[in-house]
């Protein structure tokens, strides 16, 4: 019998998004599942502005979260909101001028939200429904530790010198 001191394989599981593109510009093709994308800079950071920038995308996915999770919430309260708009603006400002950051040098990212809700709403009803909007999941992620683990994909060819 032999045995082995080998860490088992770990199973990858398909991934959820996939973008491809090329050293000649910025024009990203972004698949994730049936759904098909595209994603650039704007012209005037040196891109072709053919799709959303990476930071609209981050914020788009923080809004749309924001939005689905105030709905959802609605409906399971039986709050009778009728819509909701989640505008963004993202920057970057010196920590020094930010009185509620933690961290108080250098610089730090800034997402700000402002939420609309129409519908015959109590006030009680409206401050559940903003208190909710900071529990979406995506929020919750932006705000907590995130861990990035960047590994080389497997190799179909060989890139070595002949």
């Amino acid at each position: 019998m032999t045995t082995s001191n080998a860490a088992p394989a770990t199973e990858i599981k398909p991934p959820e998004v996939i973008v491809r593109g090329t050293a000649a510009d910025f024009r990203q093709e972004i698949v994730t599942g049936k759904h098909h994308l595209q994603g650039d800079e704007p012209t005037d950071a040196g891109g072709s502005d053919t799709g959303p920038s990476p930071y609209d995308y981050l914020l788009t996915a923080l809004g749309t979260c924001t939005s689905m999770t105030i709905g959802w919430y609605a409906r399971k309260r039986k709050i009778p909101l009728q819509d909701i708009t989640v505008s963004l603006w993202q920057s970057r400002i010196h920590a020094k001028d930010c009185e509620d950051c933690i961290t108080k040098e250098g610089i730090i990212h800034r997402i700000e939200l402002e939420i609309g809700l129409t519908g015959d709403l109590t006030a009680e009803q409206h401050a559940l429904l903003m208190e909710a909007a900071s529990k979406c999941p995506v929020h919750r992620t932006l705000t907590s530790e995130v861990n990035i683990k960047t590994r080389v994909a497997p190799s179909t060819h060989s890139s070595s010198p002949p």
